[in-house]
């Protein structure tokens, strides 16, 4: 499966592909307040921002999955559900940590909601440890959100 940069041509694309799975994992966890500020256009417009970390899974102008980093976290992983089950999130998982080490990070993290059983146990299987809860502070356009989340480290060593 082979990762590369996301093109800005595929914003859309990738758009879809994150709304489309942030619903399906935490629409029915998080609070109300949290996903009425996750639209597809906020979604969009963070992508455009963070273009230049994006890796995508998939052929040139229909990707199935994609990665973000930021700093030392692996900060979105996202997979169409066409795409789950056929290695797309471990390929992109992979590359995220290989980019993370090259960085010159010793050790990486992720932040994933409470009850998101089935990205837990993907990232369990990936070598990832539950190191705790934490207080993310996310940033939205009313301001920062603190919501308490599940912390998962990797050493990259």
């Amino acid at each position: 499966m082979d990762v590369r940069d996301a093109e800005e041509h595929e914003i859309d694309v990738l758009t879809t592909i994150w709304h489309d799975g942030w619903n399906d994992a935490h629409a029915e966890i998080l609070p109300a307040a949290l996903k009425r500020v996750r639209t597809f256009e906020r979604l969009r417009e963070r992508l455009h921002e963070a273009l230049r970390t994006v890796r995508v899974a998939g052929p040139s102008g229909a990707p199935v999955g994609f990665s973000m980093i930021k700093d030392d976290e692996l900060y979105q992983l996202y997979v169409s559900a066409q795409a789950r089950g056929s290695g797309v999130a471990t390929a992109l998982i992979a590359d995220a940590e290989a980019r993370l080490a090259a960085a010159g990070f010793k050790t990486a993290w992720l932040a994933c909601a409470i009850g998101n059983d089935r990205a837990a146990r993907f990232y369990e299987k990936s070598g990832w440890r539950r190191v705790g809860n934490m207080i993310n502070h996310l940033e939205t356009p009313a301001g920062v959100f603190d919501l308490e989340v599940w912390r998962y480290e990797k050493s990259l060593e």
